[in-house]
């Protein structure tokens, strides 16, 4: 089984002049950034399942996303798409917003990116959201890391706010995205710690030098084989085959030397993780 825990899904009409002019500095290579639902399902027919979400992040990166856009997407490919709500803590009304898209649209879990909404994890605004989350059994996914726009403050990015929310929280189960680049060994040590924290490798793997020293300490932190990092693309700015060819040939670059390799047993472990079984008390309740 394949699960892409990280698939972004807006409508083209949701994209604001900002992001095109920012994304040319998000990755190496091609960006096509359309991820309206029928792109989203077509570009993920060669995984079993997807987590998808909207964003509100129109002033950072020009996304002005909603829950509704990823609530069309679930109900039209159901047996493909599982959907999580997004959240701007800006919102005066963003804990109404949330409850409407759970309760209503029926969304599993959220996703919130500090980072590009200018508020940290340890902002009193988020305390309703945490007691919701835990209370409801519902998995919160977080942009952890560094981005390309320009008025996001970094230093929200980093993930040992992580380590104090999860120890006021400890029902709450909390994904860390993109292993926190270029703070990994934050982010591993702390899902080392942490029983309720999570992390994923989503728009990784075409920084693979940075990549591959992610995987090495994650092995020799011990957390590959815990059922603690999960597979994702970031989907449009990663697509999924390449995504999986990074990983599986993520050792061609020490070829020759004696740097020490990423398992194989580690690379089969992430590509076939499942959240289903993890982020949710008891596994995912359908």
């Amino acid at each position: 089984m394949i699960v892409d825990c990280h698939v972004n899904v807006y409508e083209d009409s949701q994209m604001l002049p900002l992001h095109t002019t920012s994304t040319a500095h998000a990755r190496p290579g091609e960006l096509s950034p359309r991820s309206d639902p029928d792109t989203v399902y077509a570009a993920m027919k060669d995984v079993d399942k997807a987590i998808i979400f909207s964003l509100r992040y129109k002033d950072s990166v020009g996304i002005d996303g909603d829950d509704e856009v990823t609530a069309r997407a679930v109900a039209k490919y159901p047996d493909k798409l599982v959907g999580f709500a997004c959240v701007d803590p800006r919102m005066p009304n963003y804990m109404d917003l949330l409850v409407h898209a759970i309760e209503d649209l029926k969304l599993k879990g959220v996703k919130f990116g500090p980072i590009y909404n200018g508020v940290s994890l340890l902002d009193p605004r988020l305390v309703p959201l945490y007691e919701y989350l835990q209370r409801n059994n519902l998995p919160l996914t977080m942009h952890m890391g560094t981005t390309y726009g320009r008025v996001a403050p970094i230093e929200y990015g980093r993930p040992l706010d992580v380590d104090a929310i999860a120890t006021r929280y400890p029902d709450l189960k909390m994904i860390m995205a993109h292993m926190a680049h270029p703070w990994y060994e934050e982010c591993i040590v702390v899902a080392r710690k942490q029983p309720n924290v999570y992390c994923e490798v989503s728009a990784l793997f075409y920084r693979p030098w940075q990549f591959y020293n992610i995987l090495i300490a994650a092995q020799e932190y011990l957390i590959t084989h815990r059922n603690k990092i999960f597979w994702g693309t970031d989907f449009p700015f990663s697509q999924v085959q390449e995504s999986i060819d990074g990983l599986r040939g993520i050792n061609k670059q020490v070829e020759g030397t004696n740097l020490p390799r990423v398992a194989q047993a580690t690379m089969d472990y992430i590509l076939h993780s499942n959240p289903f079984e993890h982020w949710w008390h008891g596994g995912y309740p359908g």
